[in-house]
């Protein structure tokens, strides 16, 4: 009887023991995979930040070619100043969306001003600013990747138990903002 009592005990505390590794790989897996999405994260804030930062250089060059574009240069800037105080990951999406329309409407206005065009400090910044507007892209890309793969994995059975029991919660990807199928129009 003895030797039966621990032959079932070290069955038990193996079972235990591979049920407690089971459970630790899972959520070290859906770990690396949060912490992905927060590198991505990163990733776009940064490239958003470049964006931010080559506004003001483009507002105030285009500032002395179209005063009467006020509405449109005081939009950019007004957007630019919420997504730095924007808090939530939404919150600065929802923003940075927006932001990209009033640039689309921007870049609309400056093609009423061939001067401005020719200007060599427009074109440099303009160059710069779209390829940071690819950047952007490929870096939200990489980030609805990042979402992809953890909300996957946080929804698939047996880890979603683990998901549920420790507390994660699915991420919502970077999305275009409403509207943004329409190119933008100005009127003059």
């Amino acid at each position: 009887m003895n030797k039966g009592c621990l032959l079932a005990a070290v069955a038990g505390v193996v079972v235990l023991l591979v049920v407690l590794l089971t459970w630790m790989g899972m959520y070290n897996g859906i770990v690396t995979q949060d912490e992905e999405c927060n590198k991505a994260w990163a990733n776009v804030e940064s490239v958003l930040q470049r964006r931010f930062d080559l506004i003001p250089n483009l507002v105030n060059t285009v500032k002395g070619y179209a005063e009467h574009e006020k509405g449109i240069l005081e939009e950019v800037t007004r957007l630019r100043s919420q997504w730095g105080e924007a808090q939530t990951t939404e919150q600065k999406a929802g923003v940075a969306s927006m932001l990209e329309g009033a640039l689309g409407r921007l870049m609309v206005v400056v093609e009423n001003y061939p001067d401005l065009k020719a200007n060599q400090n427009f074109i440099s910044l303009q160059d710069e600013l779209a390829g940071t507007e690819n950047r952007i892209n490929v870096e939200r890309q990489r980030y609805n990747s990042a979402v992809q793969g953890y909300n996957t994995t946080i929804r698939r059975m047996p880890t979603a138990l683990v998901a549920r029991i420790s507390g994660f919660q699915p991420r919502t990807p970077f999305e275009a903002a409403q509207g943004a199928e329409t190119a933008p129009t100005v009127q003059f």
